[in-house]
């Protein structure tokens, strides 16, 4: 069986942890990942997404600039601590690499403000992929880096 890959990127914001996800979980992914990031295209639309995004159960699909694609689903909401969720069906460009994500968000308390971590544990499509997955990973901290950064700016803006 193929192994699974965890990565994960934080950033200290200057907000408490209870601010940092009750503003993270809502946020519209277009204007969290609007942006390129070597080969990990933005966000273009969310489809299908019945009200708030906070309901454990919930799912939506993603489509990515460039035709690809997943679909969401809520896994977990502990505030103030973190949220879960899992991208499945994924299409275009990582389909043939990634079989499924679980992805997290933890918000920590860390001096007068929070840390914020995100992590993906990556699965792979097949064990002929897996080891390709190393190198995605190291390309997604950079993506991750700038999601951090831009979600730094909407939560203390």
């Amino acid at each position: 069986m193929a192994h699974s890959v965890v990565v994960e990127q934080s950033r200290a914001i200057p907000i408490s942890p209870e601010e940092a996800l009750a503003k993270t979980l809502p946020i519209p992914l277009p204007e969290l990942f609007a942006r390129w990031y070597g080969p990990i295209p933005p966000i273009k639309a969310v489809h299908g997404q019945t009200g708030d995004w906070s309901t454990i159960g919930q799912t939506r699909t993603i489509s990515l600039v460039g035709g690809g694609g997943m679909r969401e689903t809520l896994t977990s909401v502990d505030p103030p601590r973190s949220f879960g969720y899992t991208l499945n069906d994924v299409r275009g460009a990582m389909a043939p690499l990634i079989g499924h994500v679980e992805g997290e968000w933890v918000f920590a308390p860390r001096g007068t403000g929070t840390k914020v971590t995100w992590r993906w544990t990556l699965h792979p499509k097949s064990a002929l992929t897996a080891p390709a997955l190393p190198v995605f990973a190291r390309i997604w901290r950079g993506y991750a880096r700038q999601a951090l950064e831009t979600l730094s700016g909407h939560l203390v803006g």
